[in-house]
């Protein structure tokens, strides 16, 4: 049978009421485009991988949404009501996502069964709001079915497009994931609420009328006191996942920074950046050490160290007496501003960015090494203290894109040291940063070594290295060495001999249009 929309007795002329079905779709495709986004970067941010989490959500919220479309056939004869209940029940699962998918990162410490939950229920809710939405404009004034989805489609891909860019340019930077995500629930009953309350309530009896203005109130009243509480949500979160000596936790334009421990706690300094333990105090001298010092082994006038805003690669560069000038290349303001005043972080890096010979630029390293500076010498030592190339935007930093531009930096008997991952449960990625170090012409030298008891469970059994150079050079500590605490010559021979026994062969090169560390 055929369904035939009844038409719909408005309060005000048919022109004005179909502006306003088309301004709420505007307003709720917005929103809709929101928790989408809000989903992606919040997964991106607690499981890493960014171009699997866009996936995950982006496939199964469209696949939702053609499993709502098709639910909501069995709601057009009540339109009005389904759609405020739709609005309703969206604005709630969407205005709770983050919140909700933070709690079990926390907590119960998986969040990829909640991402994919909530990627459907929302997919589902939006996929339900268009047949709606198409019987309610169709019933203030009947119009052909193309010009309807016209109509129809239009707002609501303009709709999308302000919520794209609010997500990242308003809604992030000013309110924040959590606080976003709920303001834009609130929007959306708001939007949803008042349309069929004003514009249809004709098609509402008393009763309902006055059931979906409680539900949306409480909604509202539930969304409310959430906003509240963010700050204290977040800080007793921020103690599930780190611990209770969480001391300092800034969210920058890069990326969340957490300090835990150190100073008066009594506890080693833990830096995590993005819920990842980057630099533990109890043994971080063992990495640093292992990074730094076999590529001191020759000329070393000129240092460039690439990440490190720490300032720990640089305190073990600086222990050289003729090292000259050390330039520093840190995307993270944030980082950098810890390094230079956090009392733990001093502690460990000897206040290093104070020495005269440091010099520090903000910017991302893969741009700042495609920038031409005429007249710049070349550096005999470039250090890549870098995140694990584990995520997309950590992965275009061990391409061979990027060694390539490394490469063209370095002075003739320059050597290259690099951080090739720390899990030892993917040992390919040391393997692989390996094959694509020797892609662009570089003699490689792979070492691993083993992590301490304190960085064991978050780095696998220990840490990969790669010392590169135009020609051949042996892996050796430099004779001048100052005192090391963990690394000798013994244990690099040791360091090198383990790496050698994993040896994976037959592994390809990682491209900016191939990245392969995900394999």
């Amino acid at each position: 049978m055929i369904y035939r929309p009844v038409p719909a007795r408005l309060p005000v002329p048919a022109g004005l009421g179909r502006f306003v079905v088309l301004t709420t779709v505007f307003v709720c495709a917005a929103c809709g485009l929101v928790y989408e986004l809000e989903l992606v970067a919040l997964a991106s941010y607690l499981i890493g991988d960014s171009v699997t989490q866009a996936s995950v959500v982006l496939s199964v919220m469209v696949f939702a949404m053609g499993m709502g479309s098709l639910l909501a056939k069995r709601l057009r004869t009540r339109a009005a009501l389904g759609f405020a209940v739709v609005e309703a029940l969206l604005a709630a699962v969407g205005g709770l996502s983050a919140m909700a998918l933070y709690a079990c990162f926390a907590w119960l410490g998986q969040a990829r069964p909640a991402l994919v939950g909530f990627s459907l229920a929302i997919g589902v809710l939006i996929g339900a709001e268009v047949p709606l939405l198409m019987t309610l404009i169709q019933r203030i004034r009947r119009q052909d079915a193309g010009g309807a989805v016209a109509d129809l489609f239009a707002a609501d891909y303009v709709g999308a497009l302000v919520g794209g860019l609010a997500f990242p340019f308003l809604l992030l930077p000013v309110l924040g994931q959590l606080t976003g995500a709920l303001v834009t629930g609130a929007v959306n009953a708001v939007a949803g609420g008042a349309l069929v309350l004003w514009l249809f309530r004709g098609d509402l009896t008393r009763r309902a009328r006055w059931l979906l203005l409680a539900a949306n109130g409480l909604l509202l009243a539930v969304l409310a006191v959430c906003s509240a509480l963010t700050g204290p949500f977040e800080q007793a979160a921020r103690h599930a996942v780190y611990g209770a000596e969480v001391r300092v936790a800034v969210q920058s334009d890069v990326q969340e920074v957490v300090l835990a421990g150190g100073g008066s706690s009594g506890r080693p300094l833990a830096l995590f950046l993005d819920g990842r333990l980057r630099v533990s105090g109890e043994d971080e001298a063992r990495y640093h050490e292992a990074l730094v010092h076999p590529a001191m082994a020759g000329p070393r006038r000129r240092v460039l160290v690439l990440g490190g805003g720490d300032g720990l690669a640089v305190r073990e560069v600086l222990r050289y007496a003729d090292v000259a000038s050390v330039t520093v290349v840190e995307l993270d303001d944030a980082v950098l501003r810890l390094a230079r005043t956090d009392p733990g972080l001093l502690a460990l890096n000897h206040d290093a960015f104070r020495d005269p010979r440091v010099r520090v630029a903000g910017a991302d390293a893969f741009e700042w090494l495609r920038a031409r500076r005429p007249g710049e010498a070349p550096y005999d030592v470039v250090v890549c203290d870098l995140p694990d190339p584990a995520g997309t935007a950590g992965a275009k930093l061990y391409t061979q894109e990027f060694y390539g531009l490394v490469a063209r930096r370095l002075a003739p008997g320059g050597r290259l040291a690099l951080h090739a991952g720390g899990d030892g449960a993917r040992p390919r990625v040391l393997w692989t940063v390996d094959a694509t170090v020797r892609s662009v012409g570089l003699v490689s030298r792979p070492y691993r070594v083993p992590a301490g008891a304190a960085d064991r469970c978050a780095r696998g059994d220990g840490w990969g290295f790669v010392l590169a150079a135009r020609t051949p050079v042996p892996l050796r500590l430099p004779d001048d060495r100052p005192p090391l605490r963990a690394l000798t010559p013994w244990g690099l021979r040791e360091a090198r001999a383990g790496a050698e026994r994993g040896r994976i062969t037959g592994v390809l090169p990682s491209t900016l249009m191939h990245p392969r560390y995900g394999q």
